[in-house]
């Protein structure tokens, strides 16, 4: 039997093929624990003996890690079958997901947690690398809705399942119940996946290498430390400026190398007009919602006195109509373009943020649902398509580097939009208390201020939204000149 077989890109009565449909749910379980500590904090204080800085890092040093490991996805799929692909990230998965359950020490904890990460960051390019080659293009939307369904209602959920499990125990839990339904997602996919395309054998710059995980790993660090206070603010911008310079030489070099055709990431791919918009439009709208998703629960359970439990659930009917609705999205991508979508989708982001902006200390929790619905409905109009749109400018060869240019950037608009909304909350509120405000009262006040600059920040996506075609016509022939 051949080491690969080669593409075929047929998807019989409108179905989604088994091989998309096996990579939706093993990037599901992956995506799920990027947000699934956020409510163990507290506990993790307590059995570890750590400060709640400290046990922010195991969702920082997930994110970080995504950051530095996806920049050589690219690369790392041009060489691997699929099948091996997903075996590599399911079972470095698995190891990561076993470390972290029987963790004796935090630092061990943070270990299992980067190895989980690095695990996770290669499922994401392999799903949509997968799913350019081998849907057709009439059919993307619908089966990129599906997608979207896993990639937005995983770290919806986590929160709301997190509280769940938490409420049965340790956070040990948390690990413990994911890693029989990964053991099994991965049983199941490697029983039933075929090779899509044939594997490239291409050599890897270790410089480039070094320097994606540097420059990406440093940037999302030093936005990490901003929402840490200002004594860690001369640092944090130190580390930012320098992994901001580190990733100037990166790019530097691999035009070098697109010069003898080996770059680690082919920056080719941002010459495609409708690519480029698409990218800059996700990365405005990520970093809005990665920007709620930290404020919304700190003022639930901060200023309005919710458990973590409550919390989530109050959240859940957001996440869930934004997974819900990704199918339908996706097929009426297909039947009207983006452009019916992206823009409506657009203004409801602005529109919901605006209305975060005037929270209160007794705004109706209705209010709250409601807002955050909104936020999640128009999230899903507008991601199902833009990730649809700007993978089908591309051309079959550049699918591997536009989604790891992709993943890596919606870490960084992840970091950039919490480091943002921390800070300015942060800076709001302490600057408040020395005038002699309440605590309270100066925390909701930074909160405002963060939601006013998340919503002018999200503005600039119906601009982007408005200069996008409604579809591409064939791959990759949307070029800037």
């Amino acid at each position: 039997m051949p080491a690969a077989i080669q593409d075929r890109p047929t998807v019989q009565g409108g179905k989604t093929p088994l091989v998309v449909r096996l990579l939706v749910l093993a990037t599901f379980v992956v995506i799920l624990n990027e947000t699934l500590m956020i409510n163990a904090i507290p506990r993790l204080m307590e059995s570890m003996h750590v400060t709640e800085q400290a046990a922010q890092w195991v969702s920082t040093a997930f994110m970080l890690t995504m950051a530095a490991v996806i920049p050589v996805t690219g690369w790392f799929l041009q060489r691997v079958t699929t099948r091996q692909g997903y075996a590599i990230a399911m079972g470095v998965f698995l190891a990561g997901t076993a470390i972290s359950a029987a963790a004796p020490s935090f630092t061990i904890l943070l270990l299992g947690r980067i190895v989980q990460a690095a695990g996770t960051a290669v499922m994401m390019p392999l799903l949509m690398t997968t799913l350019m080659t081998v849907v057709p293009e009439q059919d993307r939307g619908r089966v990129m809705g599906n997608v979207t369904l896993a990639i937005s209602v995983a770290p919806a959920l986590g929160p709301a399942i997190s509280g769940v499990i938490l409420q049965l125990g340790s956070w040990r839990l948390l690990f413990v119940a994911v890693l029989p339904i990964a053991g099994a997602v991965t049983y199941f996919g490697l029983r039933h996946l075929d090779n899509i395309g044939e594997p490239q054998v291409s050599t890897l710059d270790w410089a480039s290498a070094a320097m994606a995980t540097l420059g990406f790993g440093g940037l999302v660090y030093g936005l990490s430390l901003f929402g840490e206070g200002e004594s860690n603010l001369g640092p944090s911008i130190g580390i930012v400026v320098a992994g901001a310079a580190t990733i100037a030489f990166f790019v530097l070099r691999q035009l070098k190398l697109q010069r003898t055709g080996a770059p680690l990431m082919d920056l080719r791919t941002l010459t495609h007009r409708t690519f480029a918009l698409a990218l800059a439009l996700m990365c405005i709208a990520f970093l809005a919602m990665m920007g709620s998703m930290i404020l919304l629960p700190l003022y639930l359970q901060n200023l309005r006195g919710l458990t973590p439990l409550q919390t989530g659930l109050l959240l859940m009917p957001g996440g869930l109509a934004m997974g819900l609705l990704g199918p339908t999205v996706g097929r009426l991508y297909d039947r009207l373009g983006s452009r019916l979508l992206v823009l409506p989708g657009s203004i409801g982001i602005v529109l919901s943020l605006a209305g975060f902006t005037q929270v209160s200390m007794t705004m109706p929790y209705w209010q709250v649902l409601a807002l955050h619905a909104l936020l999640m409905v128009s999230l899903a109009a507008t991601f199902t398509p833009i990730f649809t749109l700007g993978m089908g400018a591309l051309p079959p060869n550049m699918y591997p580097h536009g989604s790891s240019i992709l993943g890596t950037l919606q870490q960084v608009a992840a970091a950039l939009g919490t480091a943002l909304v921390v800070t300015v909350m942060s800076a709001r509120a302490s600057h408040l208390v020395a005038e002699g405000t309440t605590a309270a009262l100066a925390q909701l006040s930074g909160m405002k201020l963060a939601f006013v600059i998340a919503t002018v920040l999200a503005a600039a996506t119906i601009v982007v939204a408005a200069m996008l075609p409604s579809r591409t016509t064939t791959s990759g022939d949307v070029m800037a000149h």
